[in-house]
């Protein structure tokens, strides 16, 4: 338990001072909420599919803090992602990397995200979620179904994850992080 949040400490160390607006998008069951109560704190939780949204702030560290949107991803709910896309500094786009039969959908989506003014040059992490599922897709093959070598204009790194046990998110965070640092320098505001 206190690993997972000494090695968000050391991750976000650098961060340290900034606020971030950081916002959570993926299809439905992709493990969104899951993987927000994971690192808010540090436990599983049984979660329900979100109609509307959860926002949550997680302070990993002293004046560090992550204000987390998770947004539903039902078909229906997603053609109101965009009244989210004010004034992020960085998306978490999850996958269940499991479901390959969806990736073409995930693809779309993201896609469609990213071509929206309001999230012109925000850097993103794919999080390949359900790693420990069996036939779940390795994060270079997700890349390369995402079609991430395409994307002009954003910053992104993929990390393979299991929101249920935590593996992974720190490391996703970390880059993050990292990309989220460098948007906000030369974000006009």
């Amino acid at each position: 338990m206190g690993m997972l949040l000494s090695r968000l400490y050391q991750t976000l160390m650098s961060f340290s001072g900034t606020k971030a607006r950081i916002l959570m998008l993926g299809l439905d069951a992709a493990g969104k909420t899951t993987m927000l109560y994971k690192l808010k704190l540090n436990e599983t939780v049984c979660t329900i599919p979100t109609i509307g949204f959860n926002v949550e702030t997680v302070e990993p560290i002293r004046n560090v803090s992550f204000t987390v949107w998770d947004v539903g991803g039902q078909q229906k709910i997603r053609a109101l992602w965009k009244h989210y896309f004010v004034n992020t500094d960085g998306l978490v786009f999850v996958v269940d990397s499991a479901d390959w039969e969806r990736f073409q959908e995930v693809r779309e989506e993201l896609v469609a995200i990213l071509e929206n003014d309001e999230m012109r040059g925000v850097p993103f992490v794919v999080m390949a979620n359900k790693q420990d599922l069996p036939g779940a897709k390795s994060p270079s093959d997700v890349a390369e179904a995402l079609e991430l070598k395409k994307i002009q204009g954003h910053q992104w790194h993929v990390q393979g994850c299991c929101a249920a046990t935590g593996d992974g998110l720190v490391e996703g965070l970390e880059g993050l992080t990292n990309m989220v640092k460098q948007f906000q320098t030369r974000k006009p505001y």
